[in-house]
């Protein structure tokens, strides 16, 4: 640390829409290690120094050191002050280029999104029956919600066709269950979303990957997968496929729904991202809606915390099997945050939340595009696949990054098949702000040249 006032080069202002101060500078301190701007061994300025530099009072200080070193960040020494504590084994990456979630949008203010919503919510609801069960398909205001939601996607839809679940996860698990029964058999794509591939083992239900090339599944292998196994279930998500981020074309998307239909196949089509990327074609359930279950969260587009997707059954199909089905799984959503979600959709604060979210999408794939540019990615999505040269071993990349304090995840994680492709998703989501970002997927570039330049030394 230099002497005299001058601030050091790794602290910057507080951002007053960034949340808790106190985690905030922990997260400067994290940062500036991750990057390098400090090094074990480094001393940190004084609290009551630091606490002037920042413009806050110093217990807020005080408990930001208290939590560092809680994370292993810095140790404390009597009578000498705090140091950035000697390099461990990290608990934890540092830096979570491993989950896929929304960013947080640069001039929203999560907190007051929530507390305005759920102020509303209590203004028109009764208090009681929100800490109340809430069993059937959701109420009629918060079908019409979903319904008003889905529109963009899937134009006007019954309310009556609508179940609010409580997230994507356990309505794959239901309809899982309730189509396909235990120790039977869903077609899948080849690399598939995780919590598919958990629902599956939970059922003892065995997935079999669907022949795919790199614009998505063929419909002929839809056909032969189907006949040979006996299959009745297809379960896609054609839009920013996770990982592969391959986005199905309007005339892939329209095959698959007619081998679908020759067959009398079902689909569930799991279609997470679909609002991040406006200029996608139409979901599949638009062409065969008489036999597709259409499921959409907010996950993926505004937030994990409100724990609540939307399904929208088959035309002519009842919902009750699937309501029955969530029932036992999982009873109901909470129902406070269901009436926050359906105030967000109603006031519109959800559809400026979701524009947030896909401009800051947007501004982190051109941060990861000029430093990945052989990975495949969509320009809203929330994270990159990058396949690996036929040499490398993608267990000693994720190895690598995770001593840097980096969590990306290979592709054994999707991997319907006994064999995974060398290759990883990075997510682009998790870490707290650009900054950050840039300077975990700088590391991380630098990793993957560091291993290819080895590999290269190795080649005779």
């Amino acid at each position: 640390m230099a002497g005299g006032d001058r601030m050091a080069p790794w602290i910057r202002p507080l951002d007053p829409a960034g949340g808790l101060r106190y985690l905030q500078i922990v997260d400067l301190v994290a940062a500036a290690v991750a990057s390098g701007r400090l090094r074990p061994g480094d001393r940190l300025p004084p609290q009551r120094k630091l606490a002037d530099q920042l413009g806050v009072d110093l217990t807020t200080v005080t408990r930001a050191y208290a939590e560092a070193r809680r994370r292993n960040l810095i140790d404390a020494v009597t009578g000498r002050g705090s140091f950035i504590a000697v390099r461990r084994e990290p608990g934890g990456p540092l830096m979570d280029l491993s989950m896929n979630i929304p960013p947080a949008p640069r001039g929203i203010r999560l907190a007051d999104l929530m507390q305005r919503g759920i102020n509303s919510v209590l203004a028109r609801a009764d208090s009681n029956l929100l800490m109340s069960y809430h069993v059937g398909a959701g109420s009629l205001a918060d079908r019409m919600a979903a319904a008003a939601w889905l529109e963009p996607l899937l134009g006007v839809v019954d309310p009556q066709r609508l179940v609010v679940a409580p997230g994507a996860q356990s309505a794959l698990s239901a309809l899982i269950g309730s189509l396909v029964g235990r120790a039977g058999v869903i077609l899948t794509e080849p690399l598939a979303y995780p919590g598919l591939l958990a629902a599956a083992r939970h059922w003892q239900v065995r997935p079999v990957a669907v022949p795919a090339d790199a614009d998505g599944p063929l419909p002929d292998g839809l056909e032969q997968a189907a006949r040979s196994h006996g299959a009745r279930v297809f379960c896609l998500t054609p839009t920013i496929q996770n990982p592969t981020a391959v986005t199905l074309s309007p005339a892939r998307r329209a095959a698959l729904a007619r081998v679908a239909s020759a067959l009398d196949l079902i689909l569930i089509e799991d279609d997470p991202y679909a609002l991040l990327a406006p200029e996608a074609p139409p979901p599949v359930a638009t062409l065969a809606p008489e036999r597709t279950y259409y499921v959409s969260t907010l996950s993926k587009v505004l937030t994990p915390g409100l724990r609540t997707a939307f399904v929208v059954v088959p035309d002519g199909t009842a919902p009750d099997a699937l309501v029955g089905a969530l029932r036992a799984h999982v009873l109901m959503p909470a129902p406070l945050m269901t009436a926050l979600a359906t105030d967000w959709i109603r006031s519109g604060e959800a559809a400026q939340l979701l524009e947030g979210v896909r401009e800051e999408a947007a501004a982190r794939q051109e941060i990861a595009r000029h430093l990945f540019p052989s990975a495949r990615s969509h320009p809203n999505g929330l994270h990159l696949w990058q396949p690996l040269p036929a040499h490398w071993d993608r267990y000693r990349l994720v190895e690598a990054a995770r001593r840097e304090g980096l969590g990306v995840t290979a592709s054994d994680a999707f991997s319907v098949e006994a064999r995974a492709p060398d290759a990883v998703r990075i997510s682009i989501g998790g870490v707290p702000d650009r900054a950050r970002l840039k300077a975990a997927l700088e590391k991380l570039a630098a990793i993957m040249s560091t291993l290819h330049a080895r590999y290269q030394d190795g080649v005779v």
